[in-house]
């Protein structure tokens, strides 16, 4: 994993019932939310790797995690998971990791798929917001970079997403995911500032209508935050 920026790693190796605890600048534990959560033999960065069933997500308090904070008119982040997703009778977007709370209007930043907005459908998508609640004239946030090309389910792919300030780029497997107006996606005036009493970081769900929502199921094999936007051969490093 390339050091610079890196915040946080797991590798998801913790048997069910431990916090899985980051490599990186900080060691920041993600705790078990409807669990335990537990491991399984199918691997990325050793043997196990962390199986979410519907309904289930981990989640760091926000006062515990103030390094994922990324927010102003210069903040930037990268968000990669390495997954296998399970297709669930839940078809509506899955969060995979961010900061990102919908119910109290506090939205940063997060790594989604099946986000199902501007006709998209399985993609990979990187949702980002200035203002925190929805993009002004829209019932939701419409505000995100989002793949050309479907997920498919039951098979390890490497999804991530990058902003920088101006851009939002969505990638598939190390590549960028090239879409016409919304990948890249152009988006400036930063990341809002959810204050004190802002987002909890979370993986697997985000808070939404006054309760935990948008669940992934699947298998995490790994999951990277970094505190700038990585490069596109950054980005096809981490995949090879």
């Amino acid at each position: 994993m390339n050091p610079e920026g890196l915040i946080c790693f797991w590798d998801f190796q913790e048997e069910a019932g431990q916090d899985r605890v980051s490599r990186g600048s900080c060691k920041y534990g993600l705790r078990e939310n409807n669990g335990p959560i537990v491991r399984v033999e199918d691997g990325v960065f050793g043997p196990y790797a962390a199986r979410l069933d519907f309904g289930q997500w981990f989640s760091i308090p926000r006062a515990l995690c103030p390094a994922l904070n990324m927010h102003g008119t210069g903040g930037q982040v990268t968000v990669a998971a390495w997954v296998k997703w399970s297709r669930s009778h839940f078809s509506r977007c899955e969060a995979i990791a961010g900061m990102w709370d919908e119910t109290r209007a506090k939205r940063q930043y997060c790594l989604f798929l099946n986000l199902q907005i501007w006709n998209s459908g399985e993609q990979v998508c990187g949702h980002v917001s200035s203002v925190g609640g929805p993009t002004p004239g829209y019932k939701y946030c419409m505000d995100a970079a989002i793949g050309a090309t479907p997920v498919s389910p039951d098979a390890w792919h490497f999804v991530a997403f990058t902003y920088d300030g101006t851009y939002a780029r969505a990638y598939l497997d190390g590549r960028l995911d090239e879409r016409e107006t919304f990948n890249p996606y152009r988006y400036e005036g930063g990341l809002f500032d959810g204050g004190p009493d802002g987002a909890d970081f979370t993986v697997g769900a985000v808070d939404r209508s006054g309760e935990p929502g948008n669940f992934f199921t699947g298998l995490l094999g790994g999951l990277a935050v970094y505190d700038r936007a990585l490069t596109a051969d950054e980005i096809a490093q981490l995949m090879r």
